[in-house]
């Protein structure tokens, strides 16, 4: 691939757009990291072939330079927890749809939206909905657009599995999302990055939609279990009643910083895992990662004395 072709990455400096970043540099693009904090890329090592770009995708006249000129977009940029103007509906309907119509008509070439596993526009979750919404919208305005659905991403620094690991081996007690029989298939972030690089290398045009799950499906249960057993830590698992999580979340909400939302329990009610037939990383040509690879990053094993 020539670095004369520009990939703009909208949302670049967040937990997944880094990656997605390092992989189409690895593969000789030219990166634009597009984002409303490009000072946080400023301050990363140099690296040739990538410069980094304002924009907010609510603003049309910043949005426009930063996609002039590229090859392809990334939009990589996603909310988890709403607040003032920053909703849903906002970022993943609206400012999508913006990017996917801006792009067509500067010419872009191929435009990857990321969503998410499950993302479906009849979903009671609004943020699962607006996830579908946002789908149906850049479709329209990007008929051609790569949908990628990733499932719970993992990597070392993420707030997924670094929670979990901390929270089993402080406690001697572990309360579950309910009965934790919901379905999960945690995808390594890096895979996912090298999955969008290899969209946009692809010379043949690639597949519209793909889900990215790991390689395998746990329950939320046997999740715990088996990052517990990792660790070498057997805390009782207790299943807590969703109404009760709700609860716990409308309080936390009152907070600055809630450290719980009502959209996060609602997430971990529905099954995330690949659906079967759909493309995904097998189709792309990787090989995903094992949780375990991660977990021992995040709490390496004591080294054995040798005696």
């Amino acid at each position: 691939m020539s670095s004369d072709q520009v990939v703009a990455v909208f949302g670049g400096t967040g937990f997944l757009g880094r990656r997605v970043v390092r992989h189409l540099l690895d593969k000789a693009f030219s990166v634009r990291v597009v984002s409303r904090h490009p000072k946080k890329h400023a301050g990363a090592p140099a690296q040739q072939h990538s410069s980094s770009a304002f924009a907010d995708i609510h603003d049309e006249l910043s949005v426009v330079p930063a996609i002039d000129g590229a090859y392809g977009v990334v939009n990589a940029v996603s909310l988890y927890v709403e607040h003032g103007a920053e909703t849903f509906d906002a970022v993943h309907v609206a400012g999508a749809r913006r990017l996917a119509r801006l792009a067509k008509k500067l010419g872009v070439q191929r435009f990857v939206q990321v969503s998410g596993i499950g993302a479906d526009p009849k979903s009671a979750s609004l943020y699962v909905r607006k996830r579908g919404e946002g789908e149906l919208a850049v479709r329209a305005e990007f008929p051609g657009a790569i949908i990628v659905r990733p499932a719970v991403m993992f990597g070392p620094d993420d707030a997924f599995l670094n929670t979990i690991v901390r929270l089993l081996k402080l406690l001697p007690v572990y309360p579950m999302f309910g009965r934790g029989g919901t379905r999960l298939q945690p995808a390594c972030v890096e895979d996912v990055g090298e999955a969008i690089a290899r969209c946009l290398e692809a010379r043949e045009a690639p597949e519209t939609t793909y889900e990215l799950g790991g390689p395998r499906i746990y329950t939320y249960e046997d999740l715990l279990r088996t990052i517990g057993d990792r660790l070498k830590r057997r805390p009782i698992l207790v299943p807590v009643p969703f109404a009760a999580w709700h609860a716990l979340a409308r309080i936390a909400e009152l907070l600055p910083k809630p450290g719980l939302t009502r959209n996060q329990v609602e997430l971990m009610e529905i099954d995330t895992a690949a659906s079967t037939g759909m493309p995904g990383f097998d189709t792309l040509g990787i090989a995903p990662l094992p949780i375990d690879h991660v977990v021992d990053q995040i709490a390496p094993k004591p080294a054995t004395a040798i005696h």
